[in-house]
């Protein structure tokens, strides 16, 4: 089963238990992934849906952040909640150790020396953590892995 027929049969189901929130939290997500194949003119493989769910975890991680500072912890209690339904969807995270070692493996594969090739080495990470890590941190590790 896709993720997206997953997305689908959960929303389904939230239909027939009558759980309201977790329906509108769940259209949102199907909303966002119709959105980008309507912009595209494409259909979405899993990779595509996962690079959309990433985006919207960013998004609301944003948020929080603005809430927290503005004082509104009804919104930032809302936006954790979305988090968590949208996280759920990704696959399971990689441990610190698996991230070193493909980040080193990687580096080997590559051939990469310097700071130049951090491209090369992100580009081939990417594929294989998508959804499986904050590609962010990610690419921090790569920098200083490289002595950037």
């Amino acid at each position: 089963m896709s993720l997206k027929e997953r997305i689908t049969d959960d929303m389904k189901a939230a239909m027939r238990s009558g759980e309201k929130e977790r329906l509108g939290r769940i259209r949102m997500i199907t909303a966002a992934i119709k959105q980008r194949e309507v912009d595209e003119r494409i259909i979405l493989d899993d990779s595509q849906v996962l690079s959309v769910l990433e985006k919207m975890i960013k998004q609301r991680k944003e948020s929080v952040v603005q809430f927290e500072a503005g004082s509104r912890p009804d919104l930032v209690e809302k936006e954790i909640a979305e988090i968590a339904l949208l996280q759920g969807y990704l696959p399971s995270q990689l441990s610190a150790e698996e991230l070193d070692l493909l980040i080193t493996d990687a580096v080997a594969s590559t051939g990469a020396a310097s700071i130049k090739d951090m491209g090369k080495v992100m580009a081939l990470i990417k594929g294989k953590a998508q959804g499986r890590a904050d590609m962010a941190a990610v690419g921090a590790k790569i920098k200083a892995k490289l002595g950037g």
